[in-house]
């Protein structure tokens, strides 16, 4: 369903098992040998220094990503429903305008030279600008790459519809942080959230709900 210049491993099989309440899926794909940006952790802490043709490649793949067909939702409204007001202390948007999307796009998740795009397990209908705004949101400890990401998507999430998947991202880490995830990255977070909507998010908040 993905175009093949969408630079990822192939599926060359897959295998599935179940004995009552346990299942298990493998899959044989290809074997890619280049490292990826960010092994120890998906919360950037070092500027990569990828090339300008890097960063060409990551939005030309999202871009042909976008128009993919008949796949499963990532976020579904419910979720988004409850954790804007548990997470980011504002109202749910009354509408939510989706691409497909990668799902989980980070630096552990993405190749240097050449790009290629890793762990599609949760690919699908994402709202506009969550892609982006996930790379974003994990990038922005080291400001001169957060900034770079602003630049090259800023067209999307400079958009009423970016904003609000760009949000979307900023409430499911938020939801990471309350379950004591990424304290270094919190404050961050924290302040690009009141930026965007002008409400401080709640510091703490229970995290009982799932995306």
């Amino acid at each position: 369903m993905v175009p093949r210049d969408v630079p990822r491993p192939a599926v060359h099989g897959t295998y599935d098992w179940t004995q009552g309440e346990y299942a298990f899926e493998a899959e044989v794909l290809d074997l890619v040998a280049h490292p990826v940006v960010s092994p120890r952790s998906p919360e950037l802490n070092r500027n990569p220094a990828l090339p300008e043709e890097w960063w060409t490649e990551l939005r030309r793949s999202l871009d042909r990503l976008v128009d993919v067909e008949g796949v499963k939702e990532t976020m579904r409204d419910d979720w988004i429903e409850r954790a804007f007001p548990q997470f980011l202390g504002i109202p749910a948007p009354a509408r939510i305008e989706r691409v497909t999307g990668h799902g989980d796009l980070h630096r552990g998740n993405v190749t240097a030279m050449p790009l290629t795009l890793l762990d599609w397990e949760r690919w699908g209908r994402v709202p506009v600008g969550y892609d982006p705004g996930l790379l974003h949101a994990y990038s922005l400890r080291v400001p001169l790459v957060a900034t770079h990401v602003r630049s090259r998507f800023g067209n999307i999430l400079n958009t009423p519809a970016g904003r609000i998947g760009e949000l979307a991202a900023l409430a499911e880490m938020l939801q990471a942080v309350a379950r004591g995830l990424y304290p270094k990255l919190a404050p961050l977070l924290l302040d690009r959230a009141e930026e965007l909507t002008g409400i401080r998010p709640p510091v703490t908040a229970p995290a009982e709900i799932t995306a």
